[in-house]
């Protein structure tokens, strides 16, 4: 995570464009041998799990509506939060659908917009353990996304959902085009899987 903010840093005060590989932070080589599952790209979890397409408009404003309520993201001016937009997909997604799989590599956030989602592990003693129940305005599978390790849990829709997704290489635009968007994304994003990391570490510990 450190390296990241010294890379973010670098690109918000450099004045000439990057070199082309060099705006590509968030890709890696996670697919070789010895690797684990391969990392399932959006445009191909959507079709798996039939997502429909959302309104784009309609969707940005459900979630500048959330976001404008949220402690974390409050902070960010509104009309940053306004340019994520053409970062975004919006899907509807029915229920009972596994979006995000535990121990697949993750190249995708999942915004919930609208609905409940279910976050489960899946322990080596074979019990599935629910985490959590997430609802509308929580961010899914951002930990993945940044450092391209594998998927801690798996996330279902309880209901029907309305999401948004960020994609990793949508991340790699968004650096090439827009670093203070990117350095406020991240510093909510650190501050979420904190706080997150530490209701997951007391709920494992309760069952321990």
């Amino acid at each position: 995570m450190k390296n990241f903010f010294n890379h973010l840093l670098q690109k918000i005060g450099r004045e000439e464009p990057s070199q082309p590989d060099d705006s590509r932070l968030f890709d890696a080589n996670i697919n070789g041998p010895g690797s684990g599952s391969r990392a399932v790209p959006w445009s191909i979890r959507a079709r798996q799990i039939g997502a429909s397409a959302l309104d784009a408009d309609a969707g940005m404003r459900q979630l500048q509506v959330l976001w404008s309520d949220d402690k974390q993201m409050k902070q960010v001016p509104d009309q940053t939060v306004a340019r994520l937009r053409r970062y975004l997909h919006f899907a509807q997604v029915p229920a009972g659908q596994e979006f995000i799989h535990q121990d697949e590599h993750g190249n995708f956030l999942v915004i919930l917009l609208k609905g409940q989602v279910s976050v489960d592990r899946n322990q080596t003693w074979g019990e599935r353990l629910r985490l959590s129940e997430a609802g509308p305005g929580e961010m899914l599978g951002e930990m993945s996304l940044l450092d391209q390790g594998l998927r801690f849990s798996a996330c279902i829709t309880v209901t029907k959902c309305d999401v948004a997704v960020l994609t990793t290489d949508a991340m790699n635009e968004m650096m090439a085009e827009d670093a203070y968007l990117v350095a406020c994304l991240m510093t909510v994003l650190a501050r979420k899987i904190s706080l997150r990391l530490r209701v997951v570490g007391a709920r494992l510990s309760e069952r321990s």
